[in-house]
């Protein structure tokens, strides 16, 4: 699963990362990796801090949220390890996040919808949190 994650990101990074003349080429797998980390890094905090019905929520009715948190979340923290460790000015940090991130999270989120996916929310679930969703929704009275 985090191999494909790697891969969407790397599919999405052209204008944002590999184009982009303030990111060296030498740099561009490793930003790429922080990208996909970030949003595991988002998700996993989800689940920590009691937010998985909100995720939830996120993942089934995405056209509901027109500032999604996930996203915004996200975008943030990828922008903070641009600045922190790529010396991208903030500026230019979030700036580069916000062309790279929303568009991945939207294509995750399309692609969680689709039945035998490794993205579905199921199976982030359990490789994220190694939690069971049909548990967890019993649990939260979703199901």
């Amino acid at each position: 699963m985090f191999e494909k994650l790697f891969m969407l990101v790397k599919s999405n990074a052209g204008t944002a990362v590999i184009d982009n003349p303030l990111i060296p080429a030498k740099n561009h797998e490793a930003i790429i990796n922080d990208a996909s980390s970030s949003i595991i890094d988002v998700l996993k905090g989800q689940i920590e801090t009691g937010k998985l019905k909100d995720m939830i929520k996120y993942f089934d009715y995405p056209g509901i949220y027109n500032n999604n948190p996930l996203i915004g979340t996200t975008v943030n923290k990828f922008a903070n390890k641009l600045n922190n460790y790529y010396g991208l000015s903030p500026e230019d940090a979030l700036t580069t996040a916000n062309a790279l991130m929303p568009k991945v999270i939207q294509q995750l989120i399309d692609q969680s919808q689709k039945e035998n996916n490794e993205f579905s929310l199921n199976h982030l679930l359990e490789m994220i949190g190694g939690a069971n969703i049909n548990g967890v929704l019993k649990q939260l009275n979703i199901a």
